[in-house]
């Protein structure tokens, strides 16, 4: 079992500990990369401690990096998390997180797993803002394809831009633009 690495990449990890410790007022545990956490044992968690697990086989996700949802887990459901966020490529982990945290998003059953193939269908890519989103869409339909350029002269992009923001989600993205999202 491996450690997880804590660098600033996006790699889903959760912090597992010893449930039974934790309760008897001893924090033990490490962190470990999410889709590993199925696997852990009290000798990995006890690893280092200086301590011997005897018979504390309970373990428990306290925290959690990565992962778009909050508060605790267990080791099961952290796995399955890491697990659906390697479906996706890197580049969109993280619009994949800001549409969980949007609340609009679909989930798998009756979870709060994310549907990655949902997620695939209406990730409409990261932009500076939606209005650049919107004129986009414009050019890629043709919407004023063959109007003439004293009518395209007039038309409202601001009611255009705001009325089709009612079919998206868009969330901020890190570090600035946003992530639009269809709602279907």
């Amino acid at each position: 079992m491996t450690i997880a690495n804590t660098s600033t990449d996006e790699t889903p990890r959760a912090w597992v500990g010893s449930l039974g410790a934790y309760n008897a007022g001893n924090l033990i545990g490490h962190w470990f990369d999410a889709v590993d956490c199925d696997d852990i044992t009290a000798d990995d968690v006890y690893r280092g401690s200086g301590l011997c697990p005897e018979a504390d086989e309970e373990l428990w996700v306290f925290d959690h990096e990565n992962i778009p949802v909050s508060g605790e887990m267990s080791p099961q459901d952290a796995a399955e998390w890491g697990r659906t966020l390697a479906e996706v490529p890197d580049q969109q982990r993280s619009a994949l997180c800001a549409w969980v945290r949007s609340g609009d998003y679909v989930a798998l059953g009756t979870g709060d797993l994310p549907s990655v193939s949902d997620f695939e269908e209406r990730y409409a890519g990261a932009w500076d803002d939606f209005n650049e989103y919107a004129r986009q869409l414009a050019e890629d339909i043709g919407l004023l394809t063959d109007v003439p350029e004293e009518v395209v002269r007039y038309f409202d992009w601001a009611a255009w831009t705001r009325d089709l923001a009612f079919d998206f989600t868009v969330e901020d993205a890190p570090g600035s633009g946003v992530f639009v999202f269809w709602n279907l």
